[in-house]
């Protein structure tokens, strides 16, 4: 059965790489204890690839000394993920992962969008 992805890309400073993972577990496990079936966080380690057109670094727009995140998480379906985003935003536990001063990353620079599965082997 094909799945939907929600997907993320967050240009980071890599200095606040420690305090963005502290924040992703919390995000994660709460995402999980809600229903999504993962939830993975990828900081990034090859993104200077020859050749390509475009880049990781450059549609998220990186300053020097920020690296890229690249997260997603899967649910069953949209409805499904529409079901567990709600629980999630209805948490207390999410007005404090989301307070923007505390947080390690801007999130006016914050990438993101729903993503129904095309192949899902």
């Amino acid at each position: 059965m094909p799945r939907y992805v929600d997907g993320f890309v967050i240009p980071i400073k890599k200095s606040k790489l420690a305090a963005y993972r502290i924040i992703a577990t919390k995000a994660g496990k709460l995402w999980k204890k809600h229903g999504a079936l993962d939830y993975v966080e990828a900081v990034g380690d090859d993104l200077k690839i020859k050749g390509m057109v475009s880049s990781f670094p450059k549609i998220a727009g990186l300053k020097p000394g920020e690296t890229v995140c690249f997260s997603f998480i899967t649910y069953k379906s949209r409805k499904h993920r529409d079901a567990v985003n709600r629980k999630v935003m209805a948490d207390p536990h999410i007005n404090q992962m989301c307070d923007p001063k505390k947080n390690p990353f801007d999130f006016t620079r914050m990438n993101y969008g729903g993503f129904k599965a095309l192949v899902d082997l």
